[in-house]
């Protein structure tokens, strides 16, 4: 486990060592758009008055939409340092006007769609380059190719199926960009900003045991700007270049999907530490049979 205490002091070096003009581009969900956002832009007034913050309202389960955003994007920015996405549900059954499967497109399609599209603007910026997406990493397992969306399982019950999908996407990515650190990252249960996603049933049960299992709000957003800043997870073509606030002397790069150190793609648990290596074994498996390709 990576300690808080390592977290935070690595997170309070952020400044001194990238300096101003970083560019981030959050992709999320929101319950109560309007006050959320005026919230949050309060906030990051409140913390730097001289940062910019720019809010775009759109439906990102349709690809069209995640097309007009990043198009906005390219069309103000030069380069981006991060990239953080967070989208998804646990909605099932419900079709998109585009025909995918809501949870899908929101978790699969529109994700991938986002990476293509600005991946570009990442590989080219100063310093900082990486992708961290939220889900369900650490869980990688058996992909069903019959149902590749799950139009008639789960999303949770068969999560195997969507964290593998998602790191093997990210494994393509990073082939094709390896100046560019990739994380997939689950978040464990967070004490807040969680119920609004679940169906009625599910909120009961995550009210009876949420708190079994669920970390602190404010150390749960420690742990994801660390993620998104530290060298513990760098990309694999940026040797001897700022790739990350250091790490502490005596501690090293965190594993990546193949098992190796400073593989510049990861597969991250609640607590910043690397997967398992039954996990290695499952996409080592998955990219024999050609996978990687085909997600």
């Amino acid at each position: 486990m990576v300690h808080l205490e390592a977290v935070q002091a690595s997170n309070r070096s952020i400044a001194s060592i990238f300096g101003p003009g970083l560019i981030a581009v959050f992709v999320g969900g929101t319950s109560g758009i309007g006050e959320t956002t005026l919230k949050i832009k309060a906030e990051c007034k409140a913390l730097n008055s001289d940062g910019e913050y720019i809010f775009i309202k759109k439906d990102t389960s349709l690809l069209r939409n995640v097309d007009l955003v990043c198009d906005e994007i390219k069309s103000k920015e030069k380069s981006i340092n991060l990239l953080f996405l967070t989208v998804g549900t646990l909605q099932t059954g419900i079709k998109t006007e585009e025909g995918l499967h809501y949870a899908a497109g929101l978790v699969l399609y529109c994700r991938h769609r986002f990476i293509s599209n600005l991946l570009p603007l990442i590989q080219v910026a100063p310093g900082l380059r990486r992708v961290v997406t939220t889900f369900v990493a650490i869980m990688e397992g058996t992909i069903l190719k019959d149902d590749f969306q799950l139009w008639n399982r789960n999303l949770m019950r068969y999560r195997g199926h969507a964290a593998s999908v998602v790191s093997l996407a990210l494994e393509k990515h990073a082939k094709d960009a390896p100046e560019v650190s990739f994380i997939h990252n689950f978040p464990g249960g967070i004490a807040r900003g969680t119920g609004w996603i679940l169906g009625s049933v599910l909120r009961g049960v995550y009210g009876l045991f949420g708190s079994l299992v669920h970390m602190p709000f404010a150390d749960a957003g420690d742990r994801h700007v660390f993620l998104a800043t530290s060298a513990r997870y760098p990309a694999s073509g940026m040797e001897d270049q700022v790739d990350g606030v250091p790490i502490a002397d005596g501690d090293q790069v965190a594993k990546g999907t193949d098992g190796r150190l400073d593989s510049g793609l990861y597969s991250i648990d609640m607590f910043g530490e690397s997967a398992k290596p039954e996990v290695y074994e499952v996409l080592e498996k998955y990219r024999k049979e050609g996978m990687v390709d085909w997600v």
